[in-house]
């Protein structure tokens, strides 16, 4: 059984979707464990991580989501479990979903440090299942070059093996390896891969904005999937919108009061992905005809605009189980630009 943590220094460098990238190309059965969750979910009754229950779904687990988590909050797993309790739970977890496959994936929190005073922190994790980190770094090349040095120093000092590095969403692949493969080599550490940034990986999906803002969907939902790449507030008259560069967009999200008729029609007049209709207020039937019509989905919410405004900005364009053409690209990028001999030997 292999068995690695997939680490962070820091988060949303992309861990999760190497992971995804990496057992769809090297096609062998896995297990996945995250042991301490920090993307909450509330499904069935049940609290589990987003992670772990996209993991179940994409490789077909038979754990439920909610088993592959020891739990959310400090200080409840702080009360509950003293670092023997947290070790002999790891470990039982691990024997469990690790039964029947050839390899298994441990990911870690959203950074390096994340859980460390509950005994959590990837560290901690590599050191009771005597396993190599893998360390996902992202961002401007100073700050790769000083995690990758940190994260080396922090593992030589705990007695860790820094198994590689993927270096994750770089503009240039070759321009970044030219200038610092021989510098990250000369550490002593394995650079695994360099994996380009690719904008279709950052898109958010309609189904995915339905959800992150509790919407109701009034009309469209064959279109769930479809992908925004802008947002327009539709604050102003139609006509006024229709001069501006930004309604011209495609593939954009238009927020807008349910009163505003004039403009939700000239949403879905234009390439639209969807409206989120803000203030409860619910358009007229004809709209919702036309959107069914068309398959661009009208999201009903409660906030105004520039309450739903922010809540859009912060959503997280998190890889769903159904974005097959997202996860097709995981592969072919992790096929393309990590050394897979690493995870196979």
């Amino acid at each position: 059984m292999k068995r690695w943590i997939i680490a962070s220094m820091r988060k949303g460098a992309g861990k999760t979707s190497l992971i995804v990238g990496l057992g769809k190309a090297l096609g062998k059965p896995l297990g996945y464990i995250k042991p301490f969750g920090d993307r909450l979910l509330y499904r069935k009754k049940r609290l589990w991580d987003y992670d772990s229950a996209l993991m179940t779904n994409l490789f077909g687990l038979t754990d439920n989501p909610d088993d592959l988590s020891l739990g959310f909050d400090h200080a409840k797993l702080r009360y509950m479990y003293d670092q023997a309790g947290i070790r002999e739970r790891v470990l039982q977890s691990v024997a469990r979903v690790e039964s029947g496959k050839e390899m298994l994936f441990v990911e870690g929190g959203r950074d390096f440090g994340y859980g460390i005073s509950i005994h959590l922190d990837a560290l901690s994790l590599a050191q009771y299942l005597q396993a190599p980190i893998v360390l996902v770094v992202c961002g401007d090349e100073g700050t790769i070059l000083d995690d990758i040095v940190w994260a080396h120093k922090d593992a030589r000092r705990e007695g860790v093996t820094l198994g590689g590095v993927i270096v994750n969403k770089v503009p240039s692949v070759e321009d970044f390896k030219s200038a610092h493969e021989t510098e990250i080599r000369a550490l002593g550490v394995n650079l695994l891969g360099v994996v380009p940034h690719r904008g279709e990986l950052t898109t958010l999906e309609m189904g995915h904005l339905a959800e992150n803002l509790f919407a109701k969907v009034i009309a469209g939902e064959g279109g769930l999937r479809r992908v925004v790449k802008h947002i327009f507030i539709g604050a102003m008259s139609a006509q006024a919108a229709m001069r501006h560069p930004g309604f011209a967009q495609e593939n954009k999200l238009i927020i807008t009061s349910g009163d505003r008729s004039d403009m939700i029609l000239a949403a879905l007049e234009s390439n639209t992905s969807g409206v989120v209709i803000t203030n409860n207020i619910v358009p007229s039937a004809n709209i919702i005809s036309l959107a069914t019509e068309r398959h661009i989905p009208l999201l009903l919410v409660p906030y105004d605009t520039y309450e739903t405004a922010k809540r859009v900005e912060a959503i997280e364009p998190l890889l769903t189980k159904d974005a097959a053409d997202k996860i097709a690209l995981l592969e072919q990028l992790v096929r393309d630009h990590v050394d897979l001999t690493a995870f196979r030997g």
